[in-house]
């Protein structure tokens, strides 16, 4: 068993452990898929999946087959990228893993530059936590990391921008009317050190913790819960494009009356950039930098 076709089909039935559905992402019938599986594992002698109504489970032998196939994917797309690279043309997958409020603010517009000057290369996107995105990097499945806050990070970083922090209500127009107000401070979850920086700044001012808190997952509803007037918010600048309408926006200022700012890095290892489609990426990067003033 040593073709890259057999290999793609062990990962998928290894992911998916049901023949339906694998023969669907395969583009194949459930025979025919059976037929190819019994002859791969003819080819290792052991059987590779027990069959049952429930689906598919791994013999300890197809445990070892399927991490050894996967193994071999990656390293075939890896040799695909330094191929890709000796190419003139923009090819290959670009990979990133993004903060989510980056990924949903700020990106998209990157994004719509580079698929538009390099149809060619193609995008996998994951969004998550600063911290998920640093394990991303560590772990090696992706190309380059945007994340929010200071990094502490060895490899290529590249400061991408700044924005400050504002108190965001639709009646509170100054910090003090918090500890007058019935209504609640809505927090979406995020890192910890940016729950850190919020916290420091209501320490420095206030004596007392909020009245009401209410927890959300998404940065996107805590946005439109206070835009809708159920409570008051702390939000980045990035979240806020102008069109809010009749919103009191208060800037938070630090212990030296300086604009509390959270900083937005783009991260990577050194071989990662080697790669034309991570350079072209970082062009349009510092061309939309430069395009909107903002850095």
């Amino acid at each position: 068993m040593s073709s890259l076709s057999e290999f793609h089909l062990l990962s998928v039935l290894g992911q998916e452990m049901n023949m339906r559905k694998a023969a669907e992402r395969l583009f194949v019938s459930q025979p025919a898929l059976s037929q190819r599986l019994q002859n791969i594992e003819k080819s290792w002698g052991e059987k590779l999946f027990i069959r049952s109504q429930k689906g598919l489970s791994l013999t300890p032998a197809g445990e070892l087959v399927i991490q050894f196939a996967n193994e071999m994917l990656v390293k075939e797309e890896k040799v695909r990228e330094s191929v890709s690279a000796l190419n003139d043309e923009v090819h290959g997958t670009l990979k990133i893993a993004v903060a989510s409020i980056v990924g949903q603010n700020w990106l998209p517009q990157v994004l719509k530059k580079f698929v538009g000057k390099y149809p060619q290369a193609k995008i996998s996107l994951i969004t998550g936590w600063s911290s998920e995105i640093a394990r991303a990097l560590y772990d090696d499945e992706v190309h380059i990391g945007i994340i929010r806050g200071t990094p502490d990070w060895k490899g290529v970083k590249m400061h991408l921008f700044k924005d400050s922090l504002f108190l965001v209500d639709t009646e509170i127009t100054r910090p003090e009317q918090m500890l007058e107000t019935d209504r609640p401070f809505i927090q979406f979850k995020s890192d910890s050190n940016y729950y850190q920086e919020i916290q420091d700044w209501w320490l420095r001012n206030f004596q007392a913790a909020p009245k009401r808190t209410i927890i959300v997952d998404q940065i996107e509803t805590c946005k439109q819960m206070t835009f809708n007037g159920i409570g008051y918010a702390i939000l980045p600048e990035i979240t806020l494009n102008g069109g809010e309408g009749d919103i009191f926006k208060i800037p938070l200022l630090d212990e030296h009356g300086e604009l509390i700012k959270r900083d937005t890095w783009l991260l990577g290892y050194e071989s990662a950039f080697q790669l034309k489609q991570v350079q072209a990426f970082i062009e349009i990067v510092k061309e939309h930098i430069e395009e909107t003033g903002k850095s």
